[in-house]
């Protein structure tokens, strides 16, 4: 998960040099007279790479926008915390000053996607950002 404009940069400049490998492989390979199926099975790690990093980055670029997916029983809620950040425009270190702990400590639980956080947490962190996450309780059939 893209969690910072650099790591965005990063990305952005990673995936054009994949796509300029990829190209060039396919011109190799093409040189080399290989089938369409040999080609596409030497070609797909690449693909799958680049479809992967295109992915985060649109995923980081919703989060900019405002726009999340909605989660089931909080699966997924540290990706929704990363994402609010995302959308406020703070960085990691903006975050920790508003929650008075070190950015390394924001950063790390950001890396690890929140996964031991607290409710009690999360609900500062929510304070924090000035998001509302709402929820409902929808019982499914009786056993």
């Amino acid at each position: 998960m893209i969690r910072t404009d650099a790591e965005y940069q990063e990305a952005r400049a990673r995936l054009l040099e994949e796509r300029r490998r990829l190209s060039e492989h396919e011109a190799r390979m093409k040189e080399m007279d290989l089938s369409a199926a040999e080609r596409k099975r030497a070609l797909d790690p690449l693909q799958s790479f680049s479809a992967q990093l295109e992915e985060e980055m649109e995923a980081y670029e919703r989060a900019q926008r405002g726009s999340f997916e909605p989660t089931t029983n909080l699966h997924g809620l540290g990706r929704l915390l990363i994402g609010a950040r995302i959308y406020r425009g703070l960085s990691q270190r903006e975050l920790a000053a508003l929650l008075g702990v070190h950015e390394s400590q924001v950063s790390r639980d950001e890396r690890n996607e929140y996964g031991s956080i607290t409710v009690e947490r999360a609900s500062r962190i929510l304070e924090a950002l000035k998001v509302e996450l709402v929820s409902e309780l929808k019982p499914g059939p009786k056993a």
